[in-house]
């Protein structure tokens, strides 16, 4: 069975460590970095093939999220995205790509699995930024 390969891209350790857990176990192969910068490096190398996109909103360096899964999705125009803030969720349907989800932190890791599950199963979420 090929691995389901998931960009996480959240600069704050403790956090990592809960999204790292709860994705192994789910059954996906988690990928992770720390800045927007390190993100954009990776998706636009193409070495390798990222089946979902979940990033914090803010990051330390000058890139956010935002403009992460802007960049995702240039790349890959059906790349789903789940952004994670603790703070900026009310700019999510004015920043945030068409077709994607976000979770406000704290969230249960459960939440993050079966936000995945639900996006790779059904191609997109109910509920999307019309922007």
């Amino acid at each position: 069975m090929e691995s389901i390969v998931i960009m996480i891209v959240e600069d704050d350790t403790t956090m990592q460590v809960v999204i790292d857990e709860a994705l192994g176990d789910g059954g996906y192969e988690p990928t992770m970095v720390v800045s927007g910068e390190e993100a954009i490096t990776l998706l636009r190398g193409g070495q390798t093939k990222y089946r979902v996109l979940v990033t914090d909103i803010d990051l330390a360096g000058r890139i956010d999220g935002w403009e992460v899964a802007r960049v995702a999705r240039e790349i890959d125009p059906d790349c789903p995205n789940i952004y994670m803030t603790g703070a900026a969720a009310d700019l999510w349907p004015v920043k945030g790509v068409p077709n994607s989800l976000l979770l406000s932190k704290p969230f249960a890791p459960a939440q993050l699995v079966t936000a995945i599950s639900n996006l790779l199963n059904t191609g997109g979420p109910a509920h999307a930024p019309s922007a």
